[in-house]
C-alpha cells in the first residue's frame, strides 16, 4: 500500500466509497482481501483504489472506475459477491457504500 494519494484521472469517472467497521473475526479475511485486490485489478476500466484506517476502527476504501460497465463488472463478479456475503456473515459490524461520478480531479506532488 502506498503512502501517496492515487493520481488524478481525466473526468468523468466513477468512484465507489466503501466504509466499514470490522468484527473481531479474522478467519480468512486477510487472504480474501488480498484476493479481491488482485481480482479487481483484472477488470478493464479499473483505475485504482486507496485505503485509510482510523485509530477507532473505521476502514475506508475508495475505488475508481473509468465507467459504469467497469464498476458493474466488479459489483457482479462471482468471487466479489461471495466475499461480500462472507463479510456480512462474519467480518463486518457495519458498512456503507456510496457510488458517485467524479466531475473534477486534480492533484499535486511536491518536487514534480
Amino acid at each position: 500500500m502506498s503512502n501517496q494519494p492515487i493520481q488524478a484521472f481525466e473526468p468523468p469517472y466513477l468512484m465507489a466509497v466503501f466504509t466499514s467497521v470490522r468484527t473481531e473475526v479474522e478467519g480468512g479475511y486477510p487472504e480474501t482481501a488480498a484476493r479481491m485486490e488482485s481480482l479487481v485489478k483484472e477488470i478493464p476500466g479499473y483505475l485504482g483504489h486507496e485505503n485509510a484506517h482510523t485509530p477507532g476502527g473505521l476502514d475506508i476504501t475508495v475505488a475508481y472506475f473509468r465507467d459504469r460497465a467497469a464498476l458493474e463488472a466488479w459489483r457482479t463478479d462471482p468471487e466479489h459477491r461471495a466475499a461480500k456475503a462472507q463479510g456480512i456473515k462474519e467480518w463486518y459490524e457495519s458498512y456503507t457504500l456510496h457510488v458517485g461520478t467524479v466531475e473534477r480531479s486534480s492533484g499535486f506532488v511536491r518536487g514534480s
